[in-house]
């Protein structure tokens, strides 16, 4: 079993993968729409990925304010969790994604992908990183759950 992670944007999706040891994530995919409440060609790509990679469940970016509030953008994800937790039957996390798109645009700069090309890739790498913090935690609470001796 895998875990799916997704950065929702208003005309991409990014999608990243868990490897099946639930320790690292890599990007998939990026689903591209050509208008933002077109869902239904998104959602069954989502359906084909959880089939290819059998997963068990899935972490989707929340946009929040830097003040921690939620806006516009974020209703529209939680609209998007509920139609993917009706349609996949999986259950779907949300993960705070403040800084991901300002950190997926600096790990490209490091890697010296230059800036007309950097938007092709940000989403998926954007997605990696959601993924790659629920990883982390989740493996962080299982460490805190077996505890030391």
């Amino acid at each position: 079993m895998r875990i799916m992670g997704l950065d929702f944007g208003s005309k991409t999706v990014g999608v990243a993968i868990s490897d099946p040891l639930l320790l690292t994530a890599q990007g998939t995919e990026i689903i591209r729409r050509k208008e933002e409440n077109k869902l239904r060609q998104t959602l069954a790509r989502i359906e084909e990925l959880i089939q290819e990679y059998d997963v068990s469940e899935i972490v989707l970016g929340l946009p929040k304010n830097m003040n921690d509030t939620e806006g516009p953008r974020a209703a529209l994800t939680r609209e998007f969790k509920d139609k993917l937790e009706r349609r996949t039957g999986l259950l779907v996390h949300t993960w705070d994604e403040r800084l991901t798109t300002v950190a997926a645009d600096r790990t490209m700069m490091e890697a010296g992908i230059r800036r007309e090309n950097r938007k092709e890739y940000v989403d998926k790498i954007a997605a990696v990183l959601i993924l790659q913090g629920y990883l982390d935690y989740i493996g962080r609470k299982r460490e805190d759950e077996g505890g030391e001796d």
